[in-house]
């Protein structure tokens, strides 16, 4: 590609785009401590409509496997380990996405019952949706056992500008929560709750490729989060444990099915995978395709976040590696993939691409966009 199709579609693009560079602060952005650990998880079919009321009890929920037990959100090696199991599983047909969850819980409360409260200071459930892998234009629904609904759409990462959207509705999204036990009472032990969700294609297909629902074979990010508060009971009635030193309450626990390798939920390309397939839920085994480009994805996202960092400190981004830090990285140098990776700069952009023999390329830009491209193909 020359440089001048390559910088003029750099501006045309960000001229167009509703959420310009000019619009946030180019700030410095947490690297994750480690690279993604890819999460997938099989999708089946299910021949009836699921009926949602928190229980998982219907044969196709029983028919396909649960998910990895959840991490904490820096990964494997953060310690201490989730107090409490957290697992969930996934089903499809032709009008919704079913997602269940199980989470155990010795004390099961909830406060909010305003629709879109934020739903995160109560213990909750959480679900991220990237249909195309972008980073961009995703979904998030938090649900409390209370089954109050916070849902809303992400324009972008918050890192990058988001905006949230609060505003905007799962028209259709059917939830409901179990309650193994006695909610909102101190006085004895429960067991957990469960979570049912029903989302519906018509809406998901706004964010995805071709605004479609999913084909089977096809994979799209997801993410799980649990966010869990320590309590004790004051008259009655949990209440959230403070710091003697500064009186301000504890962080909460964060815990999630694809560990995001710091404490930031909005880094979509640490997601997990979730596959489709046209296969009815006990019929049949199968297994994930590896997405096999994650290795080329992930040295380009090493490249932004240095970039980022580096226009923080600078207020210019870095023309080459070197300026980077990264020419001695061994992980950039992708199989069947050109090195060094191309980097063009103006004032205010940044674009770095991979290219393959074949001529495919992977690009990402400033504000955290990536993207492939066909051979012959202009730039998003």
């Amino acid at each position: 590609m020359k440089t001048k199709w390559m910088l003029l579609s750099l501006l045309f693009m960000s001229f167009l785009s509703i959420s310009l560079v000019y619009a946030f602060n180019l700030y410095q952005v947490q690297e994750p401590n480690s690279s993604p650990l890819e999460r997938y998880y099989m999708c089946f079919r299910t021949p009836q409509a699921i009926n949602i009321d928190g229980k998982l009890n219907e044969e196709s929920w029983k028919k396909v496997y649960w998910s990895e037990e959840f991490v904490d959100i820096e990964g494997k090696k953060k310690r201490p380990k989730p107090r409490f199991k957290t697992r969930v599983k996934m089903l499809w047909d032709d009008n919704y996405f079913y997602i269940g969850a199980e989470l155990e819980e010795p004390h099961v409360w909830a406060t909010l019952t305003a629709r879109d409260s934020i739903i995160y200071l109560d213990n909750d459930f959480e679900v991220f949706i990237d249909p195309d892998g972008d980073t961009h234009n995703y979904y998030e629904l938090e649900i409390n056992a209370l089954n109050t609904v916070w849902d809303l759409l992400l324009v972008k990462p918050y890192r990058d500008g988001g905006p949230a959207i609060h505003s905007w509705d799962i028209q259709g999204l059917k939830t409901a929560v179990f309650v193994d036990g006695t909610l909102n009472n101190p006085s004895d032990n429960d067991r957990g709750w469960s979570v049912e969700i029903a989302i519906p294609w018509e809406v998901l297909k706004e964010a995805a490729p071709f605004k479609k629902k999913p084909e089977p074979g096809k994979k799209w990010r997801i993410n799980f989060s649990r966010v869990e508060y320590r309590t004790k009971v004051e008259n009655g009635r949990y209440v959230k444990l403070k710091d003697p030193k500064t009186g301000r309450e504890l962080p909460e626990d964060n815990w999630v099915w694809a560990p995001q390798g710091v404490i930031n939920i909005h880094y979509p390309e640490m997601w997990g995978y979730v596959q489709f397939t046209a296969t009815e839920a006990g019929k049949a085994k199968e297994y994930c395709d590896e997405d096999q480009d994650a290795q080329v994805k992930w040295a380009l996202r090493k490249i932004y976040y240095r970039e980022r960092n580096y226009y923080a400190q600078k207020g210019v981004f870095a023309n080459n590696l070197a300026e980077l830090g990264l020419e001695k990285d061994k992980k950039l140098k992708i199989k069947g993939w050109n090195y060094p990776p191309v980097v063009e700069t103006t004032s205010s952009l940044f674009e770095a691409v991979y290219t393959a023999p074949d001529g495919r390329q992977w690009h990402i830009r400033q504000d955290g966009l990536i993207w492939l491209t066909a051979p012959g193909e202009q730039n998003k």
